[in-house]
């Protein structure tokens, strides 16, 4: 009598994922806990810098919100906005609305009216600038290139004549916003313009960090395969319009919570600031620093607002005659903008963080021929 065995390989068993190490963050948590150390070092430089520092620290912050936003929106989608300006004008506009609104509501003076006063501006300008921006969003998930650009310009350049046919908006004269002063509580320890770089700072904390969560997310990789293939990333079932919409929208709040933001600090808000030379600006610093990194934002950003004050501080020094200081005021800044875009645009096509990310590694000193790294194997005792 013959048995049979079965030949039948068996299956291979499932795999299970790998549990996650105990102390290992996700790359979520490695973004927040990333964005309270620099919001906190950040705080914690304000100790140490001067009233106008401060100032110009909160300034930094204002302009950080409106590059971080652009270099997102064109690094990853490639939309080229050359209207930025616009969006931080509308949400300065939304903030200085909804807080004398407040204001004239009951929320005057300083505590805790005046921390729920500045929250409904902060909430107005993200009301303001959304709209705008979704606005802007619907046309350019249509238009494409230089299209999207004219229209943004466009924007730019009617931004005065809308704001002089809507009464509520001031005309060329702006809107005055409250004055926002420090805490009784922190009266002792802070004076006004380090309460109001704190202000700007926690706002910045608050409009970047969803956009880094957003780049390194699901939303990133679709914004990355619309950019690459808007064809390819359709038939792997990812609606390049919705994408675009939302790109727009997402950086249109970070742009309007920095419009606000610098509405708060200099407590007016006027279309004359934001003219068409400002948006160019924002668009040179989002080049500079690098298209799509959040870091090379924060470069850009603090070129933006440093570059103009060093080359006032060096004129000054040199000892320029006042006729040729004159004629130079204004326009030599924007010489050295447009050289350092040559320059790095030539040394460093990715931008300033690109550079920063390709640092040269030291290489491995060779051996010479015949040496190994095998340790030398002691000598054996002989037997006798």
């Amino acid at each position: 009598m013959t048995t049979t065995t079965s030949t039948t390989p068996a299956r291979p068993a499932a795999r299970r994922p790998e549990p996650r190490a105990r102390g290992r963050l996700t790359p979520t948590q490695r973004i927040l806990l990333r964005a309270v150390l620099l919001t906190l070092l950040a705080v914690a430089a304000t100790f140490v810098l001067d009233p106008y520092r401060n100032y110009q620290l909160a300034v930094v912050a204002a302009t950080f919100c409106a590059t971080a936003g652009l270099t997102l929106l064109v690094g990853l989608t490639g939309q080229l906005s050359l209207g930025h300006a616009v969006l931080m004008a509308a949400g300065g506009y939304g903030y200085a609305l909804a807080a004398n609104a407040a204001a004239g509501a009951g929320l005057d003076g300083d505590g805790p009216a005046g921390v729920a006063r500045v929250v409904l501006g902060l909430g107005g300008a993200l009301v303001a600038s959304g709209a705008v921006g979704g606005l802007l969003g619907l046309a350019g998930a249509r238009l494409r290139g230089p299209y999207l650009a004219g229209l943004t310009l466009a924007m730019v350049v009617a931004l005065p004549a809308l704001t002089t046919q809507v009464p509520a908006l001031g005309g060329d004269q702006g809107l005055a916003v409250p004055f926002e002063g420090v805490p009784q509580a922190l009266s002792r320890l802070i004076v006004v313009e380090q309460w109001h770089a704190w202000l700007a700072i926690a706002v910045a904390a608050l409009a970047v960090t969803p956009l880094a969560l957003l780049r390194s997310g699901r939303a990133g990789l679709r914004m990355r395969a619309v950019h690459g293939d808007e064809t390819a990333a359709r038939l792997a079932g990812v609606s390049p319009g919705r994408v675009k919409v939302g790109a727009f929208v997402a950086s249109s709040l970070a742009a309007g919570l920095g419009g606000a933001v610098l509405c708060l600090v200099t407590q007016s808000i006027g279309p004359g600031r934001y003219d068409l030379a400002f948006s160019l600006l924002l668009v040179v610093a989002a080049v500079v620093g690098g298209l799509g990194s959040l870091g090379g934002a924060a470069a850009g950003a603090a070129l933006v607002v440093l570059l103009p004050w060093l080359v006032d501080t060096v004129t000054a020094a040199v000892g320029v005659p006042a006729d040729l200081e004159q004629r130079l005021s204004g326009n030599l800044a924007v010489l050295v903008f447009g050289a350092l875009l040559i320059v790095v645009t030539l040394a460093w096509p990715g931008g300033l963080a690109r550079a920063v990310a390709r640092r040269p590694r030291p290489r491995p000193r060779p051996q010479p021929r015949g040496r190994t790294d095998a340790p030398a194997t002691p000598p054996q005792p002989s037997e006798r």
